[in-house]
């Protein structure tokens, strides 16, 4: 399961570039309930989501020219100018090179090889997001991409993830553990082919990767994103053995997912 431990190739940090995080940051908080905290002047308009005093996620402005709004899912390292060079060696690309982030920790981004874009935290003083897998916070990472084995193989370059496979109607997905402990506590996302996600929308879709945020009902959460300015992407649904899940995208398009995980999984 997702949480805060940190370990190499975990999920430790999910931020949001938005062209407008005022706005952003309403519609947010009036979905999943999130505060949002400035990280200061110094910071340039970055700031922090918040669930009961505890950070869930991050928010901030675009930074890249022609970037899109949407989520960016960062993995831990404990050497960032090792995985960029691993990225680099594995046909990946460096988009932003290693740099200190005011000596919370060390950040840098990248593109895979078949274009879903992902970040690296190695941790200083910031260790990483301080809640997940509870409600209104980070649940699942899951990645889409054309070639979900090619992709698996770049990663376990970089991490050393592992996977194993579930066979959901008409496709196989592939549930992705960190390298250490036993498989399936150290489960933390999934790879599904483009177009053919668990439950996400098919057709006219970019390889990335999807955010799942936990909540108690996906469709309440479903219809107040809509009277916030969301867009529902695939409604709510049952997938067997995993829950109930829902695709939104948010204002200014980027897209995220719901999930209430099935109580008997």
């Amino acid at each position: 399961m997702l949480g805060t431990d940190s370990r190499t190739g975990s999920p430790n940090w999910l931020d949001l570039g938005s062209p407008d995080t005022a706005a952003a940051a309403s519609f947010y908080g009036a979905v999943f309930g999130w505060e949002f905290a400035s990280a200061g002047p110094e910071a340039g308009g970055y700031g922090f989501f918040r669930r009961d005093g505890k950070t869930v996620a991050a928010l901030g402005p675009l930074t890249e020219d022609g970037a899109r709004s949407a989520w960016m899912h960062h993995f831990m390292t404990p050497d960032i100018h090792a995985t960029a060079a691993a990225v680099r060696d594995g046909g990946g690309t460096v988009r932003t090179e290693p740099m200190d982030v005011m000596g919370e920790g060390m950040l840098a981004q990248f593109t895979d090889p078949q274009g879903a874009e992902f970040a690296c935290w190695q941790p200083g003083h910031t260790a990483g997001i301080e809640v997940a897998s509870v409600e209104n916070s980070l649940v699942w990472a899951e990645l889409h991409v054309p070639d979900p084995i090619a992709d698996i193989a770049f990663y376990a370059e970089l991490f050393g993830w592992r996977y194993s496979e579930m066979q959901t109607p008409g496709m196989t997905y592939r549930v992705l553990s960190t390298a250490d402990g036993d498989q399936e506590d150290a489960s933390f996302g999934g790879v599904a082919p483009l177009g053919d996600g668990a439950g996400g929308p098919a057709g006219g879709e970019d390889a990335r990767w999807v955010p799942y945020f936990h909540v108690s009902d996906v469709d309440a959460t479903i219809a107040r994103a809509e009277q916030h300015g969301g867009t529902v992407l695939m409604p709510a649904a049952d997938v067997p053995e995993v829950g109930r899940i829902g695709w939104l995208a948010d204002p200014f398009g980027a897209v995220f997912a719901l999930l209430k995980p099935d109580p008997r999984m």
